[in-house]
């Protein structure tokens, strides 16, 4: 495939592709995009299916249905995606390492 040719990877699904989507999806209590927060453990991709394995910032959140639906909804505007299924996890358990640099700087860490 030539990737100098637009038209031949427009509907390719990358990594890069889905962590920018992801970048768009907030914890709604906390400031900061799931992604710089951390809680992105896994991205599968298979043929047109997305999956995502990914954890929230307590056991308790009450937020975890819409974290979980918004992140499936933004997933399936990326072009070639299908199917995306999002499973969330509670091993290993987040804490605020887990965080990149911007979301720690987001947050007054840094």
């Amino acid at each position: 495939m030539d990737s100098q040719n637009p038209t031949d990877n427009k509907n390719d699904i990358t990594v890069e592709r889905i962590y920018d989507v992801l970048r768009q999806c907030n914890d709604p209590e906390i400031p900061v995009n799931i992604v710089d927060l951390g809680l992105i453990y896994q991205i599968k991709i298979k043929g047109d299916c997305v999956g995502i394995t990914m954890t929230l910032t307590t056991p308790g959140c009450g937020m975890g249905g819409y974290i979980a639906n918004d992140v499936r909804e933004k997933l399936l505007t990326i072009p070639g995606v299908h199917e995306a299924e999002v499973k969330i996890i509670w091993e290993p358990q987040w804490n605020p390492s887990m965080m990149t640099e911007e979301g720690k700087k987001r947050l007054g860490m840094k």
